[in-house]
């Protein structure tokens, strides 16, 4: 239930950076570095309703515990890397701070979504292999 209402929280905060990146940063950052900060927005959206999903399933019981947890971690850990990179990333000549240094962390936000996936699928209970 903790990851759910994480979750619940990280969708009502994608909401609020959608919308701070439509009408708070259209006029202060350049085109590209929007469509970055949307990347970020966008994809924060889907793995935060993916930790949804892995918890129901778990709920359900079609998916072991172990597998559940690291597969939410992951998530959880792509989520803060790849979007947290990207918002960062993306207004650092708005704030006036350097964040170049974040670059790498992106593609390991990136892996740590991928392995979440692979970890979930992997972890599924073979009676759902099976159905599916």
């Amino acid at each position: 239930m903790r990851i759910i209402r994480i979750a619940l929280i990280l969708l009502a905060l994608g909401v609020v950076a959608g919308a701070f990146g439509a009408h708070g940063l259209e006029k202060v950052i350049d085109e590209r570095s929007l469509k970055v900060w949307n990347t970020g927005v966008t994809y924060l959206f889907i793995h935060a309703l993916g930790l949804i999903v892995i918890q129901l399933i778990y709920a359900h019981q079609f998916i072991s515990s172990k597998s559940a947890m690291w597969s939410s971690r992951l998530l959880l850990v792509g989520i803060l890397f790849f979007s947290g990179s990207l918002f960062l990333l993306s207004t650092q000549a708005a704030i006036g701070i350097n964040f170049r240094w974040l670059g790498p962390i992106t593609p390991i936000g990136g892996l740590a979504f991928i392995a979440g996936w692979v970890t979930a699928a992997t972890g599924l209970k073979p009676s759902l292999k099976a159905e599916v």
